[in-house]
């Protein structure tokens, strides 16, 4: 088993400066923590592998293909791998899991 504790996944993220920080590699799947401060830019480009969202904290909108939808704490949002999407309109500090079959390269 392996366990993780969001505080402490926040925390190494910040201590690593990135917006990003995979915390959990295996054969299908990988996970990570996304965040995105109120008004930053999110600077995303379309991956290689289907991803599912599911959002811990904050508030933002989200457009996945030419799809947009609000999303907040709770929120679960499903991207096929190769489209285009972008969270925006970030207006409270956006922390994001994310979940990527098969894992991001």
């Amino acid at each position: 088993m392996k366990a993780f504790r969001l505080d402490d996944l926040e925390a190494e993220r910040a201590a690593n400066e990135g917006a990003y920080l995979q915390f959990l590699r295996e054969r299908n799947m990988s996970v990570g923590l996304y965040a995105l401060d109120a008004g930053a830019p999110d600077p995303q480009q379309p991956h290689k592998q289907d991803e599912v969202y599911f959002v811990v904290s904050g508030r933002a909108s989200i457009t996945v293909g030419l799809e947009t939808t609000e999303v907040a704490r709770g929120s679960v949002v499903y991207v096929p791998a190769g489209v285009a999407h972008k969270f925006h309109h970030v207006s409270e500090d956006l922390r994001v899991l994310v979940v990527f079959s098969p894992p991001e390269a």
